[in-house]
């Protein structure tokens, strides 16, 4: 199996947080956050913004079978902490087809509870300003989503 990238989408209401991956390497690493609120133009902003960063991250999207093919999305998923699926994990359940449709891109569900809170514990002693840390937050948060995602990966 060839080795594959990923691009992780955290999904917030004004800041969507990204991080990229490998299948190689097993790492997964902050990129940035983009501030493009998710309500406006009923996520198509978000949308558009997101397809120009994947394309920035992982290239054109390539015909099947050929290199780069199997570059993948990951989108964390707000589940419950009972595993059911809310509002939240429902719509961005919703959002991630709408940008696999958009992108020509497999996107993949991952579980992302605690994850910002991880990210913050992260940040706590760095001395950063807490502007800082906001602008910082969301993309931490994607590279712990999409850590987890590389972790469940098969050997």
């Amino acid at each position: 199996m060839p080795p594959m990238r990923y691009l992780c989408i955290d999904l917030g209401d004004k800041r969507t947080g990204l991080a990229l991956g490998d299948s190689v390497l097993r790492l997964a690493s902050p990129l940035k956050a983009i501030e493009v609120p998710l309500a406006e133009d009923g996520g198509n902003a978000l949308l558009r913004a997101l397809a120009k960063e994947v394309t920035l991250a992982l290239g054109d999207c390539p015909a099947p079978g050929k290199v780069g093919a199997s570059d993948e999305l990951v989108i964390g998923i707000p589940l419950n902490m009972d595993d059911t699926l809310g509002p939240k994990a429902k719509a961005a359940s919703a959002f991630g087809k709408r940008l696999a449709q958009l992108t020509g891109r497999i996107v993949r569900e991952q579980d992302e509870r605690l994850t910002t809170a991880d990210a913050d514990w992260k940040m706590q002693r760095s001395g950063l300003t807490r502007d800082q840390k906001k602008a910082r937050r969301d993309a931490l948060a994607a590279a712990a989503i999409l850590q987890d995602f590389l972790d469940q990966l098969p050997r």
